[in-house]
Parts: structure tokens; sequence; C-alpha cells
């Protein structure tokens, strides 16, 4: 008898009765009633023309015959699974170029395990190739309103309207002095507002003068466009600036800086995944954003508390 001639469900049936150990055994996982899985598996014997177990009183017990069976059975069940897998794989094929936009200076953040992420992404759609650009965060959401970037992830100092904005987590920064700063040993107990912005004042070109708020200035002494720039300023001793507890901490365990007011000064800059809804559907984005919202939006437990800095539009 050909294999055309026998319904596959039958032969999955037989599969499962072995492998559960018995008919009654079987019910539950094929949803079935003890006399209809009978008729089944006697209509299966008749169509091979061959005894497949015997029942009694001694139980359940797989003939010689049925053992063969089985085993034929298993292997063509497995090359279908494969089979399937393969057509699904094919179908579902993701291809083309991902456009990913990142801030600088998140490698030393242990709350931005984008390695992980781009590992899953890699073993998930081998063939997408990754276009990585690292700007700051107002330049990343123009390239996003832009097409030019389908994905940016970083703490933006604004929500553009149209686009959408996925929470991940936060990043907390402090306000910090080099060595050889005056303030470098001073009391932080002592120390006031008025004390600091009479210093020379670092600004992030891309915040405006959002981060130095709180000293009622008008202008910085100095702005830069990236957080090297700002460290490299505050490691000279003679600015201070904030820069992300993270990427300081080498230094401060260095004694090369010192966090100045953590208590007062300190703010915490949530960090998003900014796209466009409005443009077509990509799965190749969909893929990327599902992974790194699993590998690294922050539970609510998880959250730090002190000054958070909202972005505005």
């Amino acid at each position: 008898m050909s294999l055309e001639t026998v319904d596959l469900r039958l032969l999955r049936l037989f599969m499962t009765i072995v492998e559960s150990g018995g008919f009654t055994a079987a019910q539950s996982e094929l949803n079935l009633s003890l006399s209809t899985i009978s008729t089944h598996f006697s209509d299966l014997e008749a169509r091979l023309g061959v005894r497949l177990c015997r029942r009694g009183r001694s139980g359940f017990q797989v003939t010689p015959e049925g053992q063969a069976v089985y085993d034929e059975v298993r292997r063509v069940f497995d090359t279908l699974d494969r089979f399937s897998a393969r057509v699904r794989g094919l179908r579902d094929r993701l291809t083309g170029t991902l456009n990913l936009g990142l801030v600088d200076n998140t490698l030393s953040d242990p709350q931005a395990p984008l390695e992980r992420v781009l590992a899953r992404f890699t073993d998930a759609a081998p063939e997408v190739s990754l276009s990585i650009l690292t700007r700051p965060p107002n330049e990343l959401l123009r390239d996003v309103v832009g097409g030019n970037l389908q994905l940016a992830i970083a703490s933006f100092p604004r929500i553009v309207p149209g686009l959408s904005y996925v929470g991940l987590y936060q990043e907390t920064n402090h306000f910090y002095c080099g060595r050889g700063h005056p303030l470098f040993e001073a009391d932080d107990r002592a120390l006031t507002i008025d004390d600091v912005r009479n210093h020379r004042l670092v600004a992030r070109a891309y915040w405006g003068t959002r981060d130095l708020k709180i000293f009622a200035i008008a202008t910085p002494k100095a702005t830069v466009s990236d957080m090297e720039g700002a460290a490299r300023l505050v490691l000279s001793g003679c600015y201070l600036g904030y820069l992300p507890d993270h990427y300081a901490a080498l230094f401060v365990a260095q004694g090369r800086l010192r966090a100045i007011q953590p208590q007062l000064l300190s703010y915490r800059a949530p960090f998003q995944a900014a796209y466009d809804p409005n443009r077509a559907r990509n799965p190749v984005v969909d893929l990327f954003l599902s992974i790194v919202k699993e590998e690294m939006q922050q539970k609510p437990s998880q959250a730090k508390t002190g000054r958070a800095m909202p972005a505005t539009g």
C-alpha cells in the first residue's frame, strides 16, 4: 500500500498512541473518545494490512510490525516538520538593511545591552544588513523624520509630533568636577547653587541650556556636541558639567572626577526608541524593536529615584 492512500492523521494518531503508552492515555492528547480512537486505529490497521498492537489484560503492547511502522512514521513526521520549518523560513525570510541610529557612549551602561540585542537580531535575521550611525540625539530625530533612519535609540531632547516612542530605561547623570578644580575638595554640605554657577559650566548643544536650567545662567562657558567633549573639559579641572554615572565611573574610581551635590543636582534622562509609525510596516524594524523591548525595557521595580528630565515638544 502506498503512502498516498493512508491518511496522515491516522499515522499521527498511531504515533501519539505509542508515545502515550496506550489508547486510554492518548485520549487527553488527542482530545477524542476511546471509541473514536479505537475506530480510527482499526481503520489504519486495515489499510496497512498489519497488526500494530495487542490489547488485553496484559495491557497495551506494540507488535514487532507495529514498532517498525512507528519507527518509519517517526522519521516521516520529522522530515515533514523540517520541511514545514524550511517553507516558513522561505516565506518569512527577512532581507534588506536596517538603518539604526544610536547616541554615543552607552557601551559602559549595564542598562543598555545592545550587544545582546544585536546578537539576537543577527541570529534571527542573518540576511539583513546593518547600518549603524552614531550621532547626537537631535540629529537622530531629524534622520528618523527624514526617513534616513528606521529606528533610533537615545535620550531625546524633544518629542517630535508624528513619531512613536518606546520607553526603555533611565540614565542617571551627575554633575562633576575634575581634580584640580577649586570645588574638588570642597565640602558638599557647604556648597550652594550660587557657589557652582560662578564657575565655568559645560552645556551639551543638543540639550540647549536645559541641563543647566537649575543654575539660571543664560550662556555656558563651553558647549559640546558629544559626551567625550564634555568629559575632557571636566577632566581638565577648569569646567563643571553633567556626565552619565556609568561613563564617569572609571574616572571617579581613579580619583580624577567627583560628583557635586548628587542629591540636589543629579537627574535621570529617559532613554527611548523612536520610529515613524506612518511609514510602510517593516518586519525587520518590528523584529528589532521587539528584541530591544525584551532586552532593554526597564521593569517598574527597577526604576531609579531622582529628578527626571522630561522631553519637550
